[in-house]
């Protein structure tokens, strides 16, 4: 008998090396075996314990220590005696209904056993791709329509095309893990989980452009993620899937993790290869293109976690299944990460289309608070609030668009209907001031300015005129902005003043929302 205890971030953050601890004193008696798994991303219900029998593997959640001798005497033929018994795992309604692609592997085993991931066919794609010529993979990436899951939603394919035509004695691959979105953690999870999704999917992208060395560039506040990776580095050098001459291809590729210090702004491209490079994160201004002047001065593909990881779905199952998920110009499947006030919280994978609202509806569960569901910002702390009236809106790229919001990066933050918008709006100004690199005027002065200036509107001066005033500041942030730090600011600040309620301190003759487009 197997019983499966998660060791990611969140789940050992709620309690599951005390969980794993306290059961692993009666493992004699059970002749049972701990196995230590990644999360599967339902962390409403994490530690979720599983105990796998001939009848397959079978939840509990949220396990905590003092229901531990409940469970142990549960086993193993009364299971549905306990409590917090939650039926066969792969039936557990919140997962059966999603569309697993990049984390169909995630909580089946030990993340940093390869003969494990081999048997659930990982390295599938990679022995595809050593039997391709650069140009085939690359057109089966382009085929695929893979656009980037980092925010920007750039097509991959074109990024790497223009890479691979562009000649040079270096190339670098470059994995932006520097995932700093508010309520996103995705790349973490998937790091945590299964680290060899992304080893493979950026061998297959040095396979593909010509590149024989990768970077990692993690964030430090991610140091389960940097010892699974580690380990998992080491893993598949010993196994042969990194190093000189992979799967007899003739192709050499190593990768190296570099750890960034808790910037934000470092996860916008160009100012991640600044950082990379040894010097301050500064944004850079394109032309030209990393793909073509990136890292050292050389081409460059800079992909997010989640991008390089849907790459080995592709390179697996064919471009044709990846395109047949989605709907226009969004192909695949959206992670969509659950957070803020929330009953649900945690990783959801689906195709992109559904609505927003049925995500609400199906998969956060209300608000954990109990209240009403006010505002949700989608896409990190640069996208817009959207009110109830946009909750029908199709998770698709330019859907959002057309409705003055963004997916970014997935990330979902739920608010209910005690938050205060204009204490949101101020916060999207202090952010951008706190985390500009502080190169371009617009950006580092305007954050200032318009915190100063909301903070006034909030105090009941002048209102009026201080809402012409911020709408000025937006447009010129919006577009003076070096990059899409300035540029996305005012997204947040005008839809909280549009589209909520708001009151002001002290006496207002009149409270018009006229400035704010």
């Amino acid at each position: 008998m197997k019983i499966f205890i998660p060791k990611d971030t969140s789940a050992v953050a709620l309690g599951a090396d005390d969980v794993a601890l306290a059961l692993s004193h009666n493992l004699e008696t059970l002749k049972a075996e701990i196995c230590r798994n990644g999360s599967r991303g339902a962390f409403w219900l994490e530690p979720l314990v599983e105990v796998e029998l001939a009848s397959g593997r079978h939840a509990f959640g949220p396990v905590e220590v003092e229901d531990v001798p409940e469970f142990l005497a549960c086993l193993p033929g009364r299971l549905e005696d306990h409590p917090k018994y939650l039926g066969l795992t792969a039936e557990i309604p919140w997962l059966a209904s999603q569309e697993r692609a990049t984390f169909a592997r995630a909580g089946l085993g030990d993340p940093v056993c390869i003969h494990t991931y081999r048997k659930l066919l990982g390295f599938s794609g990679l022995e595809k791709s050593a039997t391709l010529a650069p140009q085939e993979i690359v057109t089966e990436i382009l085929d695929s329509g893979l656009r980037g899951r980092g925010g920007a939603a750039f097509p991959t394919g074109i990024k790497w095309q223009t890479v691979l035509d562009t000649p040079s004695d270096q190339k670098y691959i470059v994995c932006n893990a520097d995932e700093g979105d508010s309520g996103t953690f995705a790349d973490r999870l998937l790091m945590e989980a299964d680290p060899f999704q992304l080893i493979e999917g950026m061998v297959i992208a040095g396979a593909a452009v010509g590149a024989t060395l990768g970077y990692i560039y993690l964030r430090s506040e991610y140091p389960l993620a940097y010892r699974q990776l580690s380990l998992a580095l080491d893993v598949a050098r010993r196994e042969g899937y990194l190093g000189e001459n992979i799967l007899n291809s003739g192709r050499d590729f190593e990768i190296e993790i570099r750890l960034g210090a808790g910037a934000y702004i470092c996860g916008e491209e160009t100012s991640l290869l600044s950082s990379l490079e040894g010097r301050r994160g500064l944004v850079r201004a394109k032309p030209p293109l990393p793909a073509k002047e990136g890292l050292f001065g050389k081409p460059t593909v800079v992909n997010n976690v989640l991008t390089l990881a849907a790459v080995t779905t592709i390179m697996s199952r064919g471009s044709e299944y990846y395109a047949s998920l989605g709907t226009g110009r969004s192909l695949g499947t959206l992670t969509v990460q659950l957070a803020g006030n929330v009953a649900r919280g945690g990783l959801v994978e689906i195709p992109f289309g559904i609505k927003l609202s049925d995500v609400l509806k199906d998969y956060a569960g209300g608000t954990f608070s109990g209240r009403s569901m006010y505002a949700i910002q989608v896409g990190g702390p640069l996208g817009a609030y959207l009110d109830s009236t946009r909750w029908d809106t199709p998770m698709e790229y330019e859907e959002f668009a057309k409705v003055g919001g963004m997916l970014g990066h997935g990330g979902v933050v739920i608010f209910d209907d005690s938050a205060d918008m204009l204490a949101q709006a101020s916060f999207a100004m202090e952010f951008c001031a706190h985390e500009s690199c502080g190169k371009c005027t617009p950006c580092r002065i305007g954050a200032v300015r318009g915190a100063e200036v909301i903070d006034k509107i909030r105090k009941g001066d002048r209102v009026n005129e201080h809402l012409i005033l911020l709408e000025d500041l937006c447009e010129t942030m919006e577009a003076g902005s070096l990059c899409a730090m300035g540029g996305l600011t005012p997204s947040p600040v005008r839809s909280a003043f549009k589209y909520f309620n708001f009151s002001v301190q002290g006496p207002v003759k009149s409270l018009s929302r006229e400035g704010i487009s």
